[in-house]
């Protein structure tokens, strides 16, 4: 389902490069950030890297979904659950 799926992280300040009609994300409020608020990621179902992509200066991938999905298992994407 995901195989084909690929991902980018960048810096938050890079936003505003980001043309939502070429990935899955449809705005700057849908796209998940990581827990410092410094990073963020988009997606894609494309062999082809988006256009745009080449104008992001510290983007890290593209990465598969498998490779995503370690990623974002990482503390840097997930929050500590707060002990009650």
């Amino acid at each position: 389902m995901h195989e084909d799926r690929k991902y980018i992280i960048f810096p938050v300040a890079e936003i505003n490069k980001v043309d939502f009609s070429q990935v899955l994300e449809t705005s700057a409020d849908t796209l998940r950030k990581s827990v410092d608020g410094f990073k963020t990621l988009i997606k894609w179902d494309s062999v082809e890297i988006p256009s745009f992509v080449s104008t992001i200066v510290e983007a890290d991938g593209p990465y598969t979904y498998n490779e995503i999905l370690v990623i974002m298992a990482t503390p840097e994407w997930i929050s500590p659950i707060p002990n009650p």
